[in-house]
């Protein structure tokens, strides 16, 4: 049976991988998994079949992506993961964000008071976290998972000991990273990046990583405290410690991680309830501001790539990123007025300041003190997986090691992430006044990832979403939620949509597709363009018509595939 399930699920890949993106969302009745490589989503899918649930899938597919997508996630790094219990009808937030190491400080980016370039910043151990997948994948399994632990490391295992064939995608980020000396800067990570002539890898090598095998067999076997304590983690903070750009982490801070969870963030838009993460990142509260400001305009009228339609998004973005600049940073050090930042009044009169004819320029929040306290008087939160079960629970995850490669760093097989450059180098702005997103001691970074989940108006599972992409994930997911519910697009079709892009500042079209043809009417409204590759990674699954249907972005390498 095993074998079987096995040869069915490379049929279906080999069939998703003929056929281009652009195609009808992939349907299926009962179980399916959208993530960005073949092989993680038929690890995930071979494990649904098994009687796995969500949570297990996700772990499986996330290892998998650890060895053949090492530059965008891996347990060197951090998520945020919202689970729906269809059981219980009950929606968790678990929150796997690195934290600061204890000996850092607001001067960590600007050690002699200036702050150091962000390129300079990033290579190296300055800006490593404590990580956090690990710790957040583990709390998750023990309240929801089915199969054992150590089972959900097989298929990485596996592709890590016996090889992978490097793809174009891969390969063309080895290539970039070495053009600006990031990743060949350590020994470590050029043995393994490189070819014998010091050259970036070619698509089409076979590379495989008996070291990150090991360590997957250890985690395996002792749990995640094989990671954050004992020989791996020596290792891990002698790496960060031991180097030009010498990071802060110790020991100390690897064991004194823990996970969180969190209550999720949710707010109903039209006839859906749109729910996300709550800070420390600002994926899921400013993607729900974006909503809640176009509310108050008739979107479905408008063609999704008219310049009329690109004009309000774009305003709404830029009045949402501007409330997130200043007031989300981790709940554990800073109180987000979340309230008030979706009180439904606050954001109609933020809907007035959009221009149909005109581009506002340089936002500004519209949040004070005293507004805030006016407001809560009147009152009575890389890489993405998708996933429904069997049991029609359902799963949304994003996870990052920060920049491509991280912090170039490999140890035991495992990059380390960045993260600590998603903090202000700065610690105060042009007023004196203290910057929330500062960096303090065991803080959580701002993140943008936006996992979201989504529900109709009788409280049933509609849509499970998300993207990687820095920054601009915001972006990303809110248009394409509104290109399903709005636009009544496929899955498919929303995620294969041209972009435009808004974060307080130019509009960024993407190149190459249609939306360059926004440019002309767009400029004539005001907006700065700059016309960009726009690398977005959605991921998503559509629960429509009594059926599954799942899309994954032809930007990417990813699929969607179920049964």
């Amino acid at each position: 049976m095993r074998k079987f399930i096995r040869q069915q699920s490379i049929a279906i890949l080999m069939m998703a991988l003929a056929l281009p993106s652009v195609a009808a969302p992939v349907r299926a009745p009962t179980m399916m998994i959208s993530a960005a490589n073949p092989l993680a989503a038929a690890a995930g899918l071979e494990i649904l079949q098994q009687g796995g649930s969500a949570i297990d899938a996700a772990i499986a597919a996330q290892m998998v992506l650890n060895v053949v997508e090492p530059q965008s996630s891996g347990i060197g790094g951090g998520a945020f993961l919202l689970f729906w219990d269809e059981k219980s009808k009950t929606l968790h937030a678990f929150d796997g964000r690195e934290t600061a190491p204890a000996a850092a400080d607001e001067n960590l980016f600007a050690p002699d008071g200036e702050k150091m370039p962000w390129r300079k910043a990033v290579v190296g151990g300055r800006a490593v976290g404590a990580p956090g997948l690990l710790a957040m994948l583990e709390l998750a399994h023990k309240q929801h998972g089915k199969l054992s632990w150590e089972t959900l490391f097989t298929p990485a295992i596996k592709i890590a000991k016996e090889g992978f064939v490097v793809s174009p995608r891969l390969s063309e980020s080895i290539a970039n990273e070495a053009k600006v000396g990031g990743l060949g800067r350590f020994a470590a990570a050029k043995d393994y990046f490189f070819d014998k002539d010091g050259n970036p890898l070619s698509s089409g090598v076979l590379l495989k990583n008996a070291p990150l095998a090991d360590t997957f067999r250890r985690i395996a076997a002792e749990g995640t405290s094989a990671f954050y304590r004992g020989d791996i983690a020596r290792d891990i903070v002698a790496a960060v410690q031991n180097n030009d750009n010498a990071g802060m982490l110790s020991e100390e801070d690897l064991q004194q991680y823990r996970a969180k969870k969190r209550e999720p963030l949710c707010a109903d838009y039209r006839e859906h309830q749109i729910c996300g993460m709550p800070p420390p990142t600002s994926g899921g509260l400013t993607v729900l501001q974006i909503l809640k400001t176009l509310e108050n305009f008739d979107l479905s009228s408008l063609p999704p790539l008219s310049h009329e339609a690109a004009h309000l998004f774009t305003q709404a973005a830029k009045l949402s990123y501007a409330d997130r600049a200043v007031h989300i940073a981790d709940p554990d050090f800073h109180s987000t007025p979340t309230a008030a930042m979706l009180d439904e009044s606050y954001l109609k009169s933020r809907a007035t300041l959009i221009d149909k004819q005109k581009d506002m320029g340089k936002a500004t929040t519209g949040l004070t003190k005293e507004t805030v306290a006016q407001i809560n008087r009147a009152l009575p939160s890389t890489t993405h997986l998708s996933i429904v079960d069997k049991d029609g629970n359902a799963l949304s995850m994003t996870s990052s090691i920060e920049n491509a490669f991280g912090s170039t760093i490999l140890v035991r097989g495992f990059l380390l992430n960045n993260q600590l450059t998603d903090f202000s180098f700065a610690a105060k702005d042009e007023n004196a006044n203290l910057i929330a997103n500062r960096v303090q001691a065991g803080k959580r970074p701002r993140s943008s990832m936006s996992p979201m989940i989504i529900f109709d108006k009788d409280g049933e599972l509609e849509l499970v979403i998300g993207s990687p992409g820095g920054s601009r994930i915001i972006n990303y997911v809110a248009r394409a939620i509104i290109a399903i519910l709005d636009w009544g697009l496929d899955v498919q079709s929303a995620l294969d949509l041209p972009h435009y892009v808004n974060r307080n500042g130019v509009t960024d079209l993407e190149e190459g597709t249609a939306a360059e043809n926004l440019q002309e009417a767009l400029s004539d409204l005001g907006h700065e363009i700059k016309i960009r590759t726009l690398t977005s990674g959605l991921h998503g699954i559509h629960h429509i018509n009594g059926e599954l249907q799942g899309g994954a972005d032809p930007r990417r390498e990813g699929v969607a595939v179920g049964l």
